[in-house]
């Protein structure tokens, strides 16, 4: 079957649009203030949703995984990105504030426990609370595994993935000068934080871009020309992060602390061939933690609208609806 008559296949897994009864800005704390919406039904099963990035920011699109007659869905902007100002800035900015957010979200909206979706960023996220407050969440919901270690950015930012698009490689690379290639998130960093914006909206375009192409599996090697401000707030905090090895006490320490969430049931939804989150992490993920059932998708990539990808989410989510 073709990609066109799979994606148009992929519709019927989809609910349809659905507006937030509910948006607002809260503020978290330290010069931050985060967008946050709700949309389904305000008595239904709570469900937060962790964006990608970071820096990726929230989209309607995202509500379309849950029936709106079961869940409560809320989704937010994550610091820095989307409609949370000031936007993408890196001050007081790192993975224990996010999750110090999410807390303040579930608190300032007087829910006990939730169901945690998230993808790629969101994952990472997503597992991390869930080890910092397991008391506060149901069940978890994992796309593309992301487990913040050396060997996953060694991969995407030291030439792995670059062996399969040698091309896009390429174009990302040679912007920097050859002496600086030994470390392309260091070298990045010095640019997406030069104070010259037009030099930082430039590579933050190449690094946006760079990850964009490599998305689908029906990817031909472009990802489209990201606007200069979405890209410059995803490309500085992702880099942010990465640069600071996501605020993570050691290299591998969510999967060494997977002891404290074997008792919340999850999903593992993982492309076959993800380029940017290899399945090697979802699969480490699922022997660490036996309550999270891995659902391995054939011939899917790391994009969310994947159809194969939207197709397992979407199931798994009617599923916990007892669909």
């Amino acid at each position: 079957m073709d990609k066109h008559s799979d994606q148009k296949r992929a519709v019927q897994y989809l609910y349809p649009p659905i507006d937030p009864y509910d948006q607002q800005i809260l503020d978290v704390g330290q010069g931050h203030r985060i967008y946050v919406e709700q949309c389904g039904s305000p008595e239904g099963v709570p469900v937060v949703v962790l964006h990608g990035g970071p820096g990726g920011g929230c989209s309607p699109a995202m509500r379309r995984y849950f029936d709106p007659e079961y869940y409560r869905i809320i989704l937010f902007d994550q610091r820095g990105c989307g409609r949370s100002r000031p936007h993408a800035s890196v001050t007081n900015n790192t993975t224990w504030h996010l999750v110090e957010d999410i807390e303040l979200i579930r608190n300032s909206l007087d829910i006990d426990a939730w169901i945690v979706f998230g993808g790629s960023w969101g994952a990472t996220l997503a597992l991390i609370y869930a080890e910092e407050h397991p008391s506060s969440v149901i069940q978890l919901v994992l796309r593309g595994v992301f487990l913040m270690m050396q060997s996953e950015l060694d991969w995407f930012y030291g030439g792995g993935a670059g062996k399969f698009w040698p091309e896009v490689w390429e174009r990302f690379e040679g912007l920097i000068p050859k002496d600086e290639r030994d470390d392309l998130i260091a070298a990045y960093h010095r640019r997406l934080f030069s104070g010259d914006l037009a030099l930082e909206t430039r590579f933050a375009r190449s690094w946006s871009s760079w990850e964009n192409a490599l998305a689908s599996i029906y990817s031909t090697g472009t990802g489209g020309e990201p606007s200069g401000e979405y890209a410059r707030a995803f490309a500085r905090l992702e880099n942010h992060y990465f640069t600071n090895f996501g605020f993570l006490q050691f290299d591998g320490q969510i999967l060494a602390r997977t002891e404290r969430i074997k008792h919340i049931p999850g999903v593992i939804v993982q492309g076959r061939y993800d380029m940017i989150c290899p399945p090697y992490s979802a699969y480490a993920l699922a022997k660490a933690w036996p309550a999270g059932e891995l659902k391995m998708v054939r011939n899917a990539g790391h994009a969310l609208s994947e159809p194969g990808i939207s197709a397992e989410l979407v199931r798994s989510m009617d599923r916990i609806a007892g669909k």
